[in-house]
């Protein structure tokens, strides 16, 4: 196995949820907010808001596997977004809200389809997985204010009711994935 960093990119509602818990993952080395799998173009914050680029909120994770497996990243993804609801993610509505993992290398991909099969038989949830899993296309960061949301506003009303949870969930399911100091 390789030692060399691999890329994830995964969509999960709003990408400060989804930010907040990767960053406190064991072999996660990067967490961007950002858009991908849209139009061509850089497009803003507010023209994906506004649903007409076809871009997903997305976070992008850079990982050591030799740390982290794309398996063990996938399952934590899984327990912290509801993958049964199309465009949306609690009040979050839109197809820039959609559950989404695109991958960087065809394994990525495989291991996604088969982790989703997996789930969908063991009936985890009480309606079908609507998660797409496609390349990754036409990735771009968000702006800067956007980064690291949670870790500086976990006080503003959208954190502490909508990511803290996300983040509680993290803690108490997946310590052993934590990192050094992350589960307090």
């Amino acid at each position: 196995m390789s030692n060399d960093p691999s890329i994830l990119v995964l969509g999960g509602g709003c990408f400060w949820c989804t930010e907040a818990v990767f960053v406190r993952v064991r072999g996660v080395l990067d967490v961007e907010s950002g858009y991908s799998n849209g139009q061509a173009e850089p497009p803003s914050y507010e023209q994906v808001c506004g649903g007409r680029t076809g871009c997903n909120e997305v976070v992008r994770l850079v990982y050591d596997p030799a740390q982290v497996s794309v398996r063990q990243l996938l399952g934590i993804f899984f327990a912290t977004h509801d993958p049964t609801t199309l465009n949306r993610q609690g009040n979050d509505v839109g197809t820039q809200y959609r559950s989404a993992v695109y991958f960087t290398t065809p394994g990525q991909g495989e291991e996604a389809r088969l982790l989703i099969a997996e789930l969908e038989q063991g009936a985890v949830f009480n309606a079908p997985i609507v998660t797409e899993v496609l390349p990754l296309a036409h990735y771009w960061p968000a702006e800067a204010y956007h980064q690291d949301y949670y870790e500086q506003h976990p006080h503003q009303g959208y954190c502490a009711h909508v990511v803290g949870p996300k983040v509680a969930k993290l803690r108490q399911q997946f310590i052993d994935l934590l990192k050094p100091g992350a589960g307090a």
